[in-house]
């Protein structure tokens, strides 16, 4: 998608979060905790119906879920939806969801994990800016004063961005300018040739993933390559990799070489090891806008300014 990306309105004291579970269960106290805390920040907070209720895995049956997200979508006084959690279940609801509301009145969707399906359907259908951010769960006593936390509340409010990461032996120098997108590998391969499939070409792409066996990263990463998903990128940011694990018979390469062997033709900026993911610290990121990402041997900067 060429066309100029849509910002939804940046929010400022007073505005409007709508909390709901379109994917997995969150017990309400944890969601309760999170609101007092965007609360305290001087929002006003509303909690949906799926709010703590429970269904087998899911945070209530596919009907209840997705009524209460297009509820939110709809709901022209709510400017930000934060998801209470990731897990799995956004793929079940996401051709179900009407968009005509949203579309007259854009507003920041907020969240990553398996809520990835629906960022990236919003950037690739409409070219609408989302924030791939921290959920309910990460809202902790310990927590609430980080800087981690804290960049959700500079991401929201339009305030400029920039994250650093170490240097690693997998990185690759260089300077990009471009569009920032991506999330989870496993849900990026999930979508591909699917109409909510990430849109690479020319653009910033950032990858995390968590509790993956190395062979399906290899297959993930595969994925991505055999549809052109690799081929025509500005830079590649590879975030949290967590709880990486192997099989009896180990598979031979790290999970760090199994990435930089899928992009070793190509002449783009590689960082590794981004504050990024399924991780404590877990950077919020405005995917659908451009960025400035520089590798070199000091490691790896991404800035973002709206100015």
């Amino acid at each position: 998608m060429n066309q100029q990306p849509i910002i939804p309105p940046y929010l400022k004291q007073g505005s409007v979060i709508g909390i709901t579970c379109p994917s997995s269960y969150v017990p309400l106290e944890k969601i309760q905790y999170a609101a007092g805390v965007l609360e305290s920040k001087g929002y006003k907070v509303i909690l949906g119906d799926t709010c703590g209720k429970q269904h087998n895995y899911f945070g209530g049956t596919d009907g209840e879920r997705l009524a209460d997200l297009q509820a939110m979508l709809d709901d022209k006084n709510i400017d930000a939806v934060l998801m209470g959690r990731g897990g799995y279940g956004m793929s079940r609801i996401i051709d179900q969801l009407d968009f005509t509301r949203f579309l007259q009145k854009p507003k920041w969707i907020c969240g990553f994990s398996d809520i990835v399906v629906l960022l990236s359907h919003i950037q690739s259908q409409f070219g609408i800016a989302v924030l791939h951010s921290p959920m309910c769960n990460a809202y902790k006593e310990e927590t609430i004063n980080s800087v981690h936390l804290q960049s959700f509340f500079d991401a929201i409010a339009g305030n400029p961005l920039s994250y650093t990461a170490p240097p690693s032996s997998f990185n690759r120098a260089g300077s990009a300018q471009g569009i920032l997108t991506g999330g989870n590998l496993a849900i990026l391969a999930h979508l591909t040739g699917s109409i909510s499939e990430v849109d690479t070409e020319g653009k910033i792409l950032f990858i995390e993933d968590i509790g993956e066996v190395l062979y399906n990263i290899d297959r993930l990463m595969l994925n991505l390559k055999r549809a052109g998903k690799l081929d025509h990128l500005k830079g590649l940011i590879v975030g949290g990799l967590t709880d990486m694990q192997d099989t009896e018979r180990p598979f031979g390469q790290t999970v760090e070489q199994i990435i930089a062997d899928k992009v070793k033709e190509y002449d783009y900026p590689v960082c590794f090891n981004f504050p990024c993911g399924h991780q404590e610290v877990n950077y919020t990121l405005t995917l659908g806008l451009t960025h400035q990402f520089l590798v070199d041997s000091k490691g790896a900067t991404l800035t973002f300014s709206n100015i």
